[in-house]
Formats: structure tokens, C-alpha cells, sequence
């Protein structure tokens, strides 16, 4: 992706966001832009106008942490929009190679201890992704829980195109507009981590081409860390779930998420996902099809 363009972009979305009294500076009646203007920014970051604008047209190459950190608490960035910004330091100096994830085999398998992991799971869906969103290994009953998604072969096993493109998604996300969000995060996060990645570049195009909902939202430059939190669901064999999720960053494969759903002791979900699995063990398939890692 074009860095320039990148680094432009969120950093004036960013800007956009924070209003005058968030900062303590008077609103005044002349305003013509949304949120601060550069001028406020740079002396909220202590440098130069001058220089800010040079670093909002896209001119991250060489810039110090010093001045990264600074603008961070100038535009008060959370962590993850933090990472974002270091993220796309490292891409305008060229240092993203040195942590960009290898290239694997277009197949990719799962090795037999991490699929013995998955399968060892067997109170809730757990399954692998990449920062893409492909669904790259499950257990059954992750298979099982995203049936919707398999069932459309043009899906690829990939979730942000389920949640933009089959309609299927708005019965199987009540919360359809946060799990949009959400979806796009994660992508446009992985965006600034791996520019290179010409899979995220074709899958963006795609969306963007045939979704306005995601063009609208990717075009909003929002990242977040996405490692554990509560999500509802509408699956259409057992009905209404509302699991808790926990996703771990794997040390042994840079670039994948291991995420595990559960269920609260003794809840209707519980025995949703208990009604599941035992779907999942007469009805589905033992393991989807593998998937392009790359």
C-alpha cells in the first residue's frame, strides 16, 4: 500500500477526531475543519508547524521515537493506534522486512501438534486465523459454529468477506454493525503491520469494490487490538449464543491468532454449544478444506 498515502490519511483522521475542549483550547466560531488544526497539533507536540505538516503529508522515513511519542499524546492515540503509527514508521524506513512474516507454501497446513491442540479444545470453537481474516485451521466444533461461512464457497473461508458480502452475516451477527467494525480494524491493523502483503491488497480491493459499508468504514483508518472480549451470535442450527473469546498471538507462527469461545458455566450459551457439538459430531464435516497461508 502507498505508505505516503497512509500515513496521511490516518494521521488527519486522527486529528479530525479530537475536538478543541478535549484538549483545553477555546472552540472559536471561525473553525473550518473538524477537530484540531495542525497548527494546535504542533504545539501540542512541542515542534514546528512546519514540520508537523511535512510528517502529515506522509513523511514518516527517519522520523525518532521521540517524535512518534509525541505525537501520539498530541493526537491521543490509544496502544493500538499507537502500534499502528510505529507501524507505519518502520514501513516508510524500509524495517518492516526485517519482521515481516516469511512466505509460506500457498497450501498451508496446521502441524499435527497445533491441530491436536484445537482438537483438544472441545468446550468451545477454537480455530486459527491470519491477520486477513482466513480461517486457516479449527476444531469441530469451530467448524461447526462457522457453517454459514463454509457454506458459500465464495466466501474462501474468510471472515471479513462473510461479514461484507453474504447476507447470511446479518442473521449470524446481531451486533452486524459492530462486528463490521471490528472486522475492518483487524484488517486495516494488519495493513500497517505487513503493507507488502499483495493477499490484504487484493481483499481490500474486493471489499471496497463491492461493499459501500466496508468502503466507508476502511476509508475511517480505525485500527484495535482485538484479544479478548464478549460477542453475540444467531447460529441457525442451535439459535442465540453469547460467548467470551480470548486471542493469543502464536510466538511459533508469526502473524497467526489463536482464538478459543466459551461459554459462561451453567448458561443457555453452554448448552447452545453443547446442542452444537453434538450437531457438529453427526451432521459436519471433520476438517475444512486447507487454506493459502501467504
Amino acid at each position: 500500500m502507498d505508505n505516503q498515502a497512509e500515513v496521511r490519511e490516518f494521521l488527519t483522521s486522527r486529528r479530525a477526531k479530537i475536538t478543541p475542549e478535549q484538549v483545553g483550547l477555546p472552540t472559536g466560531s471561525r473553525r473550518r475543519v473538524p477537530g484540531l488544526r495542525r497548527s494546535e497539533v504542533a504545539a501540542l507536540a512541542d515542534m514546528s508547524v512546519e514540520y508537523y505538516a511535512k510528517l502529515e503529508r506522509g513523511h514518516l522515513a527517519g522520523v525518532s521515537p521521540a517524535v512518534l511519542d509525541a505525537l501520539a499524546r498530541a493526537l491521543q492515540l490509544d496502544d493500538a493506534e499507537r502500534a499502528h503509527l510505529l507501524n507505519l514508521a518502520h514501513a516508510a524506513d524500509g524495517s518492516d522486512t526485517l519482521s515481516r512474516p516469511r512466505r509460506r507454501s500457498s497450501q498451508w497446513k496446521p502441524h499435527r501438534s497445533l491441530q491436536w491442540v484445537l482438537d483438544a479444545v472441545t468446550a468451545g470453537p477454537a480455530f486459527v486465523r491470519n491477520g486477513r481474516m482466513d480461517l486457516l485451521a479449527t476444531n469441530q466444533l469451530a467448524r461447526a459454529f462457522y457453517d454459514d461461512v463454509y457454506a458459500t464457497p465464495h466466501n474462501q473461508a474468510n471472515l471479513a468477506r462473510f461479514n461484507f458480502l453474504d447476507a447470511a452475516s446479518r442473521r449470524f451477527y446481531p451486533d452486524w454493525d459492530q462486528a463490521a467494525d471490528v472486522a475492518v480494524s483487524i484488517l486495516r491493523t494488519e495493513a500497517g503491520r505487513n503493507p507488502h502483503d499483495k493477499g490484504l491488497h487484493d481483499l481490500v480491493g474486493e471489499l471496497s469494490t463491492r461493499s459501500d459499508d466496508f468502503r466507508t468504514r476502511w476509508g475511517a483508518h480505525n485500527v484495535r487490538h482485538h484479544g479478548t472480549g464478549t460477542k453475540r451470535f444467531h447460529h441457525h442450527v442451535v439459535g442465540d449464543l453469547t460467548l467470551a473469546y480470548e486471542g493469543l498471538e502464536m510466538a511459533a507462527e508469526p502473524g497467526l491468532t489463536l482464538t478459543i469461545y466459551t461459554a459462561e458455566p451453567a448458561s443457555p450459551s453452554e448448552e447452545g454449544l453443547r446442542l452444537l457439538a453434538s450437531w457438529a459430531a453427526t451432521d459436519q464435516p471433520t476438517s475444512p478444506a486447507p487454506h493459502s497461508r501467504t
